[in-house]
């Protein structure tokens, strides 16, 4: 793993606080959890943040100098790399505010932030989207065909929730220490009236009902597993707004 090397001995100090950041990096709100949780901390305390996604490494030591904390070094730790900084206090001289004004105004941009792409039809039944450093590929808005050159967007939003689901509850699981061997997915989606849409009859075009079903390959406690899977349905933005809006249904079979 990429980053400074370690030099903290973890005999010289105990946390006064500990978080899991799960996979989450410092650009994807991983910062708005570590503020949340130094206010928690005293000046001149010490703060444990385990996680399990490598940038980390690279991205925590220069945001504790901006900040004017003190970044100590970190430790292997079971399935992640414990990361361990001390509260300062930010220095007056250079305008910087508290940590808790600067975890409002994280919260209050977050809160705040649209994301954004550009779609460019390139003909029939072909558009690129462009989003970040990213592109893909969508073919016709909905298609019954055997094989397509590339996915219709229909599938691109059934594909965008069970990709959702399975990351978050993935991450769910590892945040409370549950060992999951596999995830799979399935998901399944019906329109209301697919010939409203093709035009050639008056109609509901929309979803009538998806259904997604996710099979765990694990020998934790079911409930717990439950629990998780559920937590991260209600923690999805993309289940949530659909199920606003269809009838979804969720199923967890733990194998």
């Amino acid at each position: 793993m990429s980053g400074p090397q370690n030099t903290f001995d973890p005999g010289a100090v105990v946390p006064d606080r500990t978080f899991d950041g799960g996979d989450l990096d410092c650009g994807s709100g991983l910062i708005l959890l570590i503020r949340e949780n130094l206010i928690a901390v005293p000046v001149g305390g010490v703060l444990e943040m385990r996680s399990r996604e490598p940038a980390v490494g690279d991205e925590l030591p220069p945001w504790c100098r901006l900040t004017g904390h003190e970044y100590l070094g970190r430790l292997p730790g079971e399935n992640c790399v414990r990361y361990f900084l001390r509260r300062g206090r930010a220095p007056a001289e250079h305008g910087a505010v508290s940590e808790e004004d600067a975890l409002a105004a994280d919260k209050r941009r977050a809160r705040e932030y649209e994301w954004r792409l550009r779609v460019r039809s390139a003909g029939h039944a072909h558009s690129t989207v462009y989003c970040r450093n990213f592109s893909w590929e969508l073919g016709q808005p909905a298609s019954f065909e055997e094989k397509d050159a590339r996915p219709c967007a229909v599938e691109a939003v059934l594909g965008a929730l069970g990709s959702a689901l399975g990351s978050g509850f993935a991450g769910e699981c590892a945040r409370r220490g549950l060992e999951i061997d596999d995830i799979e997915l399935t998901v399944r989606g019906r329109l209301h009236n697919v010939l409203a849409h093709l035009g050639l009859e008056p109609g509901d075009a929309s979803f009538a009902a998806i259904e997604v079903k996710c099979f765990a390959s694990t020998m934790e406690d079911e409930a717990k597993v439950r629990e998780a899977w559920e937590r991260a349905a209600a923690r999805s933005p993309v289940a949530a707004t659909l199920a606003k809006a269809v009838e979804l249904t969720l199923k967890l079979a733990v194998v």
